[in-house]
């Protein structure tokens, strides 16, 4: 029976209605768009604003609403503009994940935005980067010890949202009211942390590619020392710290898969006996699953890499009081380069000073003799 693809959702790829445009932060893909009725399935929609601000409204009037379309939706007070990122039978699911509280109210889709309304959103966008700039200063004559990262404007421009932070409370209570009669417009303070912060800015990482809290990431993690110290990573501030100045999200990331192999290495205080002498533990390649052991306690002396197999086999043969003659027959031992510097280079290569090569004249042209 010859398969029709042009009526199985399943068999066509990626739909093109449930991508987005790659400049809104945290994008999501509807991969149940393309169903037939998918949009009568919820009258619920998601709707992100700028940066990471997403809201959740009920599209009771049943507008014909897709992705990326920029709609009017109810504030207060007045109206914003924003643009739907989801819609359909995934929106309650989003909102389970985000994890709404009790009783919060659910305002509704206005319309479709008009000319006008883009025309004053762009407006109001404008004012944004003055806006934050001056209300810095504002802040810095009052005296108050804190950080104005951004701002964000309502749709209608008669609402404007400070992003702040700042490590102790501040009493900013001076400063509405000066804010409110400087920008004539209802003041929303929000404190966010280095790393919000660092996600609204923006950047390339150490690694080369976009911060993840600028592109994908949303819930931030406590990340601690530990997870360094489990990868086995030097603990330098440096390089552990990202453009926020806290610990890198990314430490994250494999500490999981290195605990997990972590539990399949021996423990360090065990010491090989063999006809050889004692081994002692040096270091630990944790996914290869290679302890490396050294012949001396203090210092590096004949260094033997032997696999995490190998070892429980000692183990054993130590237990029942077996001296094996050697610690890995099929081990690789690693030879470090000496450092004295008197069996690599001459000391008496600094007593004989080179000679300066003379620089040679530029040769002049000899006047032509005068014709007798």
């Amino acid at each position: 029976m010859k398969q029709d693809y042009t009526t199985t959702p399943s068999l066509r790829g990626l739909c093109a209605k449930g991508c987005g445009r790659s400049d809104h932060q945290l994008n999501t893909y509807d991969y149940r768009a393309d169903i037939p009725a998918n949009n009568d399935a919820s009258d619920l929609v998601e709707v992100q604003f700028k940066n990471t601000r997403k809201g959740y409204f009920r599209n009771e009037n049943r507008l014909p609403l897709e992705k990326g379309d920029i709609v009017a939706v109810e504030a207060m007070p007045g109206h914003d503009i924003g643009v739907v990122t989801l819609t359909g039978s995934l929106v309650p699911l989003q909102m389970e994940k985000a994890q709404l509280k009790p009783g919060t109210e659910i305002r509704r889709v206005y319309r479709k935005a008009r000319p006008l309304d883009i025309e004053k959103w762009h407006e109001s966008q404008a004012l944004e980067q003055e806006t934050m700039i001056q209300s810095r200063q504002i802040a810095k004559e009052l005296g108050l010890d804190m950080k104005i990262g951004d701002v964000e404007y309502q749709g209608d421009g008669q609402k404007a949202i400070f992003y702040y932070i700042a490590d102790a409370r501040v009493d900013f209570r001076q400063l509405i009211r000066v804010l409110a009669e400087t920008f004539r417009v209802r003041i929303e303070m929000r404190q966010i942390g280095a790393r919000q912060e660092a996600g609204r800015i923006g950047g390339i990482g150490p690694c080369g590619r976009e911060m993840c809290c600028a592109t994908w990431l949303k819930n931030f993690h406590s990340v601690g020392t530990g997870a360094a110290r489990y990868q086995n990573i030097a603990p330098n501030p440096q390089k552990l710290a990202g453009q926020c100045a806290k610990l890198k999200c990314c430490l994250n990331y494999e500490v999981d898969t290195y605990m997990e192999a972590c539990r399949r290495l021996p423990p360090r205080d065990f010491h090989p006996e063999t006809e050889e002498g004692t081994w002692y533990y040096f270091k630990a390649d944790i996914l290869a699953g290679l302890v490396t052991y050294s012949l001396d306690r203090r210092m590096a002396q004949k260094l033997t890499a032997v696999p995490v197999e190998r070892v429980q086999e000692l183990m054993a043969l130590n237990q029942a009081g077996t001296i094996p003659p050697c610690l890995d027959e099929n081990a690789s031992t690693e030879e470090r380069p000496r450092n004295d510097l008197a069996e690599q280079e001459d000391l008496t290569r600094f007593d004989h000073a080179k000679k300066r090569k003379k620089k040679r004249k530029p040769k002049q042209d000899k006047p032509a003799k005068a014709q007798q």
